[in-house]
């Protein structure tokens, strides 16, 4: 049977359309949808199972995942078989599901999945910036609950002019590369990367964006009316109990508040907490604890919320005793670790990181293999976080999507920094000693700070700072806090992280957990952000001022040589010998890249010594070599022969020619030893390739005074013969001293 296909097209306004299809693919699923823009299509199921989970969270999975044959491509490895994420999957899937989590019901606990898959790639669509799309009309179709339809777009700026999601050649000019996830009524998420532009410009970016989801947000709800809206399905709601949650709430809030209040330190604070938790348990029995103590334990933690989110909106207090735009107390150092090629601590408050650079060549450098994008990273970022830093035991199971988004917002914030020209491939890691709110930012500065101390000749330093927002619709307060804590991050109605240089924003991301956020609560935002930022960013200068004028004496040093395509081979050698016995003797790596557009040979000479450098670049040098003919150059004798002396240039060893005998001395040389010997140095005029040998020539004599009465010989012409003195008839007709034939017959 021929299924019935149900379809919206949504005009993005410039010829490009992205069209919503269901009813084709994937019916099992609860809801599927497949999303085509050119010739980029995404297949996205959602399923959700019936029972409710035991756990108290929604166990939400987001997969995406780009299927090399969308490409017409193997994957690579032995089994050729896509395997695990890649970074650029897992950085897709937090974009999705940072917007999708909130708008489940909060005690909606079944276990849900959607899976996203590229089936098909077009070079000119991106296809991350229709994901959220996809997700989002999958579960319109579905009678799954959830509160409105939402959708994901980017956004790029060429010229001065917004583009809604731009080719990966359109990203290359653009000043602007951010993703905004809205519904019709709210952004709720925002994160990119931009070039040191301003606060208005953000918000600018993120309105124009915003009206195009709203049209992609009206096609989801007209395509599910059209397929059928379904009944949104019945599940199991949380317990619920007034009178127990007014009760708690009357035994916890003034002690909450008091200790709240306190502005006492992170594990002092959670002990208090703590104990007035515990203290509120021993009221009750232990049938009763039996029989809701989990409703205690969620009450009393909204009590606790309420608390601490009033005692900022009513005193402008936070829970460590700050005000809203204060800074935590703020600690630097570079060149911490002997060994490294750069290093950084960067303290604020309880988060710390320790960043490391590593210098390196062209090899070093970060391959993406990916069906959509295939390229490699010069610098690239890596975030570790370890249970230790926020005081806990806990299996180490791999790098977490976490990591991965933020080392890549660290990595987005400092790399337009990192010039242009810089010969290095660059890798940062930061290590998160300790954590208490933000240590991406915190990864930020020290990353700053060590690339400056491994003498990275950053543009302009970047530093970056964490910011929260408390808000009450009622009476229409609101607070914007600097630098927030860990416990400030969850208790917010927003959380936004905020990077850049002193003449603007290199990168941000946001979670906007309240509705209709207006424009003008988030400029105030980060522009009290601006303030705080800069503020850090005085600390990292007045620890660092500059980037080191040179990397460290132990680090390697980097130079680009550029030579003509047909001298790669004769610098490489036959099997690589040549260029592998140069490392071998020289303490240096080697790599040599082609040029795509000059088809020159790129020539990096990575080494710690000096010398060995030096050593390379005569080596090139000599290869390059040219002699100019009419000019006189320095010679070393390095070989004897009985018709002359091999002699090699001074400035470029190894590049040889032969001087004859002949060209020694202006008086006849029977012997070449009579004139030089191994060894001698003296100078030679080049006369260019000898017509007559088809050979180099270079002479001695012709820097020598011609001596008095000197006459040179003619050449003897040998007209009509052949070498051997002998007439075209083969008769000898050479003249010499005999005397003629005497005629034996008399006359």
């Amino acid at each position: 049977m021929i299924p019935k296909v149900f379809k919206e097209v949504i005009d993005l306004g410039d010829g490009r359309e992205i069209s919503i299809e269901t009813g084709k693919l994937a019916k099992q699923a609860h809801g599927s949808v497949v999303v085509q823009s050119g010739n980029c299509m995404l297949l996205c199921t959602l399923v959700s199972n019936y029972k409710q989970s035991d756990v108290d969270f929604l166990p939400l999975t987001v997969d995406y995942r780009e299927k090399f044959a969308s490409a017409g491509r193997y994957p690579g490895g032995f089994f050729k078989r896509e395997a695990r994420p890649s970074d650029g999957e897992v950085l897709t899937m937090r974009l999705v599901d940072r917007v999708l989590r909130p708008l489940f019901p909060k005690d909606y606990h079944a276990e849900t999945q959607v899976m996203i898959q590229l089936m098909s790639h077009d070079e000119n669509v991106m296809p991350d910036a229709m994901a959220g799309l996809a997700a989002s009309a999958a579960i319109q179709l579905s009678d799954v609950p959830f509160e409105t339809p939402i959708s994901e777009a980017r956004v790029g700026r060429i010229n001065g002019e917004f583009i809604i999601n731009p080719t990966r050649a359109q990203l290359e000019e653009s000043d602007i590369d951010m993703m905004i996830g809205a519904s019709a009524d709210s952004v709720m998420m925002v994160e990119g990367e931009m070039l040191e532009i301003s606060e208005e410009e953000m918000a600018e970016a993120i309105k124009f964006a915003h009206e195009a989801i709203k049209v992609q947000c009206a096609a989801q709800v007209k395509l599910a009316e059209a397929f059928g809206k379904k009944e949104t399905r019945e599940y199991e709601p949380e317990r619920e109990d007034e009178d127990l949650a007014k009760k708690i709430y009357d035994m916890a809030y003034d002690k909450v508040y008091a200790v709240a209040k306190a502005g006492s330190s992170k594990h002092e604070r959670s002990t208090a907490f703590g104990e007035i938790k515990e203290e509120i348990k021993a009221t009750f029995s232990e049938e009763e604890l039996a029989d809701y103590g989990d409703l205690v334990s969620k009450y009393y933690a909204k009590a606790e919320k309420a608390a601490i989110r009033n005692l900022t909106l009513d005193e402008g207090l936070r829970l460590d005793g700050r005000k809203t735009d204060e800074i935590r107390p703020i600690w630097c150092e570079v060149d911490y670790l002997p060994s490294t090629h750069g290093s950084s601590i960067f303290t604020r408050g309880e988060t710390q990181a320790l960043a490391t650079v590593t210098l390196g060549t062209s090899r070093e450098a970060n391959q993406i293999d990916m069906p959509s994008y295939e390229g490699e990273e010069r610098f690239y970022l890596h975030y570790n976080f370890p249970p230790f830093s926020t005081g806990e035991a806990r299996p180490l199971r791999g790098t977490s999507r976490r990591e991965v988004g933020h080392g890549n917002l660290a990595q987005r914030a400092l790399k337009n920094m990192v010039p242009a020209d810089c010969p290095y491939t660059v890798r940062v890691v930061s290590e998160v000693l300790e954590s208490n709110g933000s240590s991406s930012m915190a990864t930020v500065c020290a990353g700053t700070m060590a690339l400056m101390d491994a003498g990275v000749q950053l543009i302009k330093p970047v530093s970056g700072i964490a910011m929260g927002l408390i808000s009450d619709a009622e009476t229409g307060k609101y607070a914007v806090l600097s630098d927030i804590l860990g416990d400030e991050d969850h208790l917010g109605d927003m959380d936004f992280k905020v990077t850049g240089t002193e003449d603007g924003i290199t990168a941000c991301q946001m979670d906007i957990k309240v509705k209709g956020l207006s424009y003008e609560i988030l400029v105030n935002a980060l522009k009290q952000a601006r303030e705080g930022r800069l503020h850090i960013l005085g600390k990292l200068t007045d620890t660092i001022s500059a980037p080191a004028s040179d990397v460290k004496s132990h680090s390697p040093k980097m130079i680009t040589r550029r030579i003509p395509n047909e001298f790669i081979g004769a610098l490489i050698g036959p099997g690589g010998k040549v260029i592998q016995e140069l490392q071998k003797e020289t303490g240096t790596t080697i790599v040599i890249n082609e040029d795509p557009e000059t088809e020159e040979g790129v020539v990096e000479i990575l080494g710690t010594g000096q010398d060995g450098i030096d050593s390379v670049l005569a080596k090139i040098d000599s290869l390059l070599f040219k002699p100019e003919k009419g000019s006189v150059y320095e010679v070393k004798v390095i070989k004897m022969l009985d018709f002359g002396a091999v002699v090699e240039y001074t400035e470029a060893p190894g590049n040889e020619v032969l001087l004859h005998v002949s060209e020694l001395a202006w008086e006849r040389t029977e012997n070449v030893t009579d004139v030089v010997n191994m060894g001698d140095v003296f100078d030679v005029k080049y006369f260019g390739v000898d017509p007559r040998t088809r050979k180099e020539k270079v002479s001695r004599k012709a820097l020598l005074p011609k001596p008095e009465g000197y006459v040179e010989r003619a050449p003897r012409e040998n007209k009509g013969r052949d070498n051997k003195g002998r007439d075209n008839r083969g008769r000898d007709n050479r003249r010499d001293d005999r005397k003629p034939r005497e005629n034996k017959k008399e006359d």
